[in-house]
């Protein structure tokens, strides 16, 4: 319900609210914190925990790594990590190794160093085209450098990029590996035509530097669509023909190509269409609330924030509406208790407990409301789901791994750039 600023029309809705029991807002569940975040609470505080932290359930990342794992297991499909949905080395490091998989998915010339001494030995996809000069300095810095990561395969999305990245192949005397970008439809960038796409390739074939690795797919916005398994299957016939394609002239093995679509919200609709050879992932082994899809029922949060509580309040009041707590309540239950957290909320959304809400009227996403019934008090943590993992896991510190009923340790994250 949006709640009117104007002092006459909330004196007016809340006379009608009175009149009409059935004009008043629904009031949310109130109460306490559930066993799971009750216990949560308690080994923060056992941890000596008092400001904002991002907390992963070790037990539930474990579990999605494996609905994952057994997913793909005996399909021919194998896993690319996303490496900017998992932002800490030992977070992007119990992916790799619980899945069992050395294949990344990286996006900007920052995080292609962290890996590069991180997982040396990584199989580098890029998930975006780079500009030129980032291309230019990754190469200058790992000049040299024979370990796997330092030779990812770059991102083409055009001729331009393409001639631009074979120049600098010419210039450092340093062979590059491609990968050439299909727009599925998604049109966010990448082929749409398949005979821009025979040109290009045929440019690349006449480098001597540049080497053809294989075709990305990124294909999203299937899972927005009224048949999302349709739309996935109209994909993967884009990159099929493309994949037809660049076989027919590159002969060999086609099983040698990196062949890579979907992401978290896809993965599972390509478990048997035979197109591609391998699937990216990464925000659905910690599930923030964009990714509470059916395509991923069986996959748990595993990513929280958990703010402390510096000040409650009741009745919540507004500045310059403070005569008016009562009538707002009368429109909406859910505005009697108010709660000040610690704040850095990143980009989430209270999950417990439960009946908490941002108030629209206080500010943005500075105070939080709930009904009569909320158990919550100074010193409390309230907990929050991220909406996106990326970026949301560099805001917090180190992040606190709960494990067993206790926080075990602290995983530092990588460099916010990345």
């Amino acid at each position: 319900m949006r709640l009117p600023r104007d002092p006459w029309r909330i004196r007016a809705a809340a006379l009608a609210a009175r009149a009409l029991p059935g004009l008043r807002a629904r009031a949310r569940a109130p109460g306490g914190h559930d066993a799971y975040f009750a216990g949560l609470q308690e080994a923060l505080r056992r941890a000596g925990i008092a400001e904002p932290t991002l907390v992963i359930d070790r037990a539930r990342l474990a579990g999605n790594i494996e609905t994952v794992r057994a997913a793909l297991s005996g399909g021919g499909l194998a896993l690319r990590a996303v490496t900017k949905s998992l932002q800490a080395p030992a977070l992007l490091g119990a992916v790799l190794d619980g899945a069992g998989t050395s294949r990344m998915m990286v996006f900007n010339g920052v995080m292609l160093d962290e890996i590069a001494a991180f997982r040396p030995g990584g199989d580098v996809l890029l998930g975006r085209p780079l500009p030129a000069v980032q291309v230019a300095a990754f190469l200058r810095a790992h000049a040299g450098d024979p370990a796997p990561a330092a030779r990812p395969q770059w991102l083409i999305d055009s001729g331009q990029r393409l001639a631009q990245y074979a120049e600098i192949a010419r210039a450092q005397a340093t062979p590059m590996r491609i990968n050439l970008e299909i727009d599925v439809g998604l049109h966010r960038g990448g082929f749409a035509d398949e005979a821009v796409l025979a040109a290009v390739i045929e440019l690349a074939l006449a480098e001597p530097l540049i080497q053809v690795a294989g075709l990305m797919g990124y294909d999203t916005h299937a899972a927005g669509a009224p048949d999302p398994a349709a739309e996935t299957a109209r994909a993967s016939a884009r990159l099929q023909r493309a994949r037809d394609l660049l076989v027919a002239r590159l002969g060999g093995d086609p099983g040698s190509l990196t062949l890579n679509t979907a992401g978290s919200l896809t993965y599972p609709l390509h478990l048997s269409d035979g197109v591609a050879n391998e699937v990216a992932v990464g925000s659905a082994f910690v599930k923030p609330t964009r990714f509470d899809a059916p395509a991923l029922k069986n996959h748990l949060p595993a990513a929280f924030i958990a703010q402390p509580v510096l000040k409650a309040v009741e009745p919540a009041l507004i500045p310059r509406l403070e005569g008016l707590a009562d009538a707002l309540e009368t429109i909406d239950p859910n505005t009697r208790r108010g709660f000040f957290v610690y704040g850095g909320y990143g980009d989430a959304r209270p999950v417990s407990p439960p009946g908490l809400a941002f108030s629209p009227l206080y500010g943005v996403r500075a105070m939080l409301t709930g009904p009569a019934g909320v158990t919550l008090e100074q010193d409390d943590f309230v907990f929050l789901r991220p909406t996106e993992s990326e970026g949301v896991l560099l805001q917090f510190g180190d992040l606190a791994v709960y494990d067993g009923g206790e926080i075990t340790e602290r995983w530092r994250t990588f460099k916010v750039a990345a």
